[in-house]
């Protein structure tokens, strides 16, 4: 690339620098220049259809790759497009960089005048800004630094003004930027010796692993396997302890009866990297009467934010791990405590959904989820990475398609937003082109985002898209529906004519089956074979559950 001949140039030119991992956006006049300066440089670069879809494809693309994932956005109205993706990524502290054109201070009446920084603020992200040519460099790695090391969302707003100005010469400019990594936090000896005297003391504990504790893997296993300890993970982190035989699975709203059990009969929980919230913890009701809670995480905000905690430790869950293990290995031998061969068969037997028995719901026309979700899970290859949009349908993907490990599961709900399925699934599959990327989503969902689904034919992504299709906002058709002994409830509001979505999919250039039965799920095999370079979208028309319980606990946080 040629030397920067201005500022936006300047700009691209030292994110990729710096290791920026894959560009998203929409491009306007305000944010063509930078979006072409890191093209350039050699950041991949995705155009979106919506802002909002750039926004979470790139959260998604953060949390499954490791490298940062970039967001180029109009100045005002390409920002506000983009909020509720970057709320939920802020929400999620997920390290993402949003570059967002800003009008220039004394374009007073402009149109797309905004107070940009206030904006970025109301959703939880961090705002920076390009304040001159002299500051660029530097205030580009001050935003690259905090979303990184501070694992924060963060938009810098780059005014037209000075996006327009030269750049400096080589020699003005400094030597190369660089920001070092984050190093980790030690927990204070204090701090493990206390949660060590707790584990030691318990003859139940049950270790809960969130997506904070998703690089200490190992370090969990081996102070479980010599604690004795059961383990589980919060949603997000979902697949960090497969393969072993005392995994619980997901602790929370998504816990088979089995792992619900184990854990509220546990008498020391302690959470890694796991913020202990009402999903995690069904309300506080999978934590027994008289049970002990810790909680190990780097900020100490966290530490009982969101529940009392007999012990709060401030420390990397992979370091504290590895201290308190030290600690009592010490101190003698290894016990077997909650690792019994009963609790092991009971595991084996019935922790995971597939094998739980259930009753048939389908009926002429319309098929069980689970019942579709369970073949699904036989059918498809087991390296496959999923994502989950949010509604009444997502503890059925969630809870019936296993993962390979913890980087093949991408949760994006935060914010509690339907419709971030889509961009959440192609996000994913570029940070993971090895695997095959599969996405959960509800038909309200998948309709209010189904412009991005021209953005995953037109990258060729061999995308599975699984559509739990009721012709409703069932979460709010199940939940104000049941007024037993009422009033009648007018559901017109939340109730639509059914849609033919497969046909809808191949107006996009996808291939579309419509799953009534399980046998027509024989098109899904077909696909598989064909070696597919597009989509598939199974508008799989499903029976009424009732109403997910799972979504009944959300409810009660309203």
């Amino acid at each position: 690339m040629h030397a920067p001949r201005n500022i936006a140039e300047l700009v691209g030119l030292t994110l990729a620098g710096l290791g920026a991992g894959h560009a998203f956006g929409v491009v306007g006049s305000g944010n063509f220049a930078v979006t072409n300066a890191l093209k350039a440089a050699g950041v991949p670069f995705t155009a979106s259809r919506h802002e909002g879809g750039a926004a979470t494809m790139a959260d998604a693309y953060s949390r499954m790759s490791g490298r940062l994932g970039i967001v180029s956005v109009h100045q005002g109205c390409g920002l506000t497009n983009a909020a509720t993706g970057i709320g939920e990524a802020a929400k999620s502290r997920t390290p993402v960089l949003v570059l967002a054109a800003e009008t220039a201070g004394s374009a007073v009446r402009s149109n797309f005048a905004m107070d940009q920084p206030g904006f970025v603020r109301s959703v939880g992200a961090v705002s920076e800004r390009v304040h001159s040519a002299a500051s660029a460099v530097a205030d580009t790695v001050r935003a690259y630094r905090t979303a990184v090391n501070e694992r924060r969302t963060v938009v810098l707003n780059l005014p037209l003004d000075v996006q327009a100005e030269p750049a400096p010469e080589a020699a003005e400019i400094g030597p190369a930027a660089t920001v070092s990594a984050a190093q980790a936090v030690r927990p204070a000896p204090a701090a493990a010796e206390g949660l060590a005297d707790l584990i030691a003391a318990a003859e139940r504990p049950v270790f809960l692993a969130g997506r904070g504790a998703r690089e200490a893997g190992h370090q969990l296993r081996a102070l479980a396997a010599h604690a004795g300890a059961l383990v589980a993970t919060s949603a997000v982190a979902k697949g960090l302890f497969n393969g072993e035989p005392f995994s619980l699975g997901i602790s929370g709203g998504f816990s088979s009866p089995v792992a619900a059990e184990l854990i509220s009969e546990a008498d020391l929980i302690v959470g890694f990297g796991c913020t202990l919230n009402m999903w995690t913890m069904r309300q506080g009701a999978l934590i027994g009467p008289g049970a002990k809670v810790a909680q190990v995480d780097v900020e100490d905000s966290a530490l009982g934010a969101n529940r009392p905690v007999d012990l709060g430790v401030l420390g990397d869950s992979g370091q504290t791990a590895h201290a308190v293990l030290d600690i009592l290995r010490g101190r003698g031998p290894a016990a077997a405590k909650y690792r019994t061969g009963r609790v092991r068969e009971r595991i084996r037997a019935g922790v995971r959904w597939q094998d739980v028995p259930v009753e048939d719901l389908s009926t002429q026309d319309r098929i069980d989820p689970r019942l579709l979700t369970a073949r699904l899970d036989q059918l498809l290859p087991a390296d496959r990475i999923v994502s989950i949009d949010s509604g009444n349908f997502m503890g059925y993907p969630s809870q019936f398609l296993d993962v390979p490990d913890e980087f093949g599961f991408c949760f994006t709900q935060a914010f509690q937003s339907i419709g971030l399925g889509l961009a959440t699934s192609i996000g994913a599959a570029l940070a993971r082109p090895d695997r095959l990327p599969v996405l959960g989503t509800g038909d309200g969902g998948f309709l209010m985002s189904i412009a991005e689904l021209e953005t995953a034919v037109r990258l060729g992504l061999p995308l599975v898209v699984i559509v739990y299709n009721d012709a409703a906002y069932s979460a709010e058709v199940h939940h104000f529906g049941n007024n037993e002994g009422g009033a009648p409830v007018d559901l017109s509001t939340v109730t639509f004519p059914d849609t033919d979505i497969a046909a809808m999919a191949r107006g996009f250039g996808a291939d579309g089956i419509t799953v009534r039965t399980l046998d027509d799920l024989a098109g899904v095999s077909g696909w598989l074979e064909s070696s597919p370079v597009r989509p598939v979208v199974i508008d799989a028309k499903i029976a009424s559950d009732g109403g997910s319980w799972w979504l009944a606990e959300a409810f009660k946080g309203h």
